[in-house]
């Protein structure tokens, strides 16, 4: 399957079926296989102001096509967190904090 067939058909189906999920981690690897992990236990968080995934080694914003992780930063490109977005997305699976993610950074969160 396409890149571009994937990606409609997630956004028609609003879900992850198992073929899909399948074609995902064909299509984009380990990254698709973490950004799957990710969604199915609720590290993609909608916080008031950004769009966060936990990853394994700290929390990660991600905005449209750009992510603060060494991966994006040093490869560019797509990373499993804006993966994981993309999905969150289209499923409308992201776990909702009520608070500003960018208070945690002044120590308030």
């Amino acid at each position: 399957m396409e890149t571009e067939e994937f990606w409609r058909k997630i956004r028609e189906e609003k879900a992850l079926s198992p073929a899909l999920r399948a074609e995902l981690v064909r299509v984009y690897g380990e990254r698709g296989r973490k950004a799957i992990d990710a969604l199915d236990k609720g590290r993609v968080m909608k916080f008031r102001d950004f769009i966060v995934v936990r990853g394994s080694s700290g929390d990660y914003v991600v905005e449209e096509e750009f992510c603060t992780c060494q991966d994006y930063l040093y490869r560019g490109g797509c990373c499993w967190h804006i993966l994981a977005v993309r999905l969150a997305t289209l499923c409308d699976t992201f776990l909702t904090v009520d608070e500003w993610y960018q208070e945690k950074w002044k120590g308030k969160g």
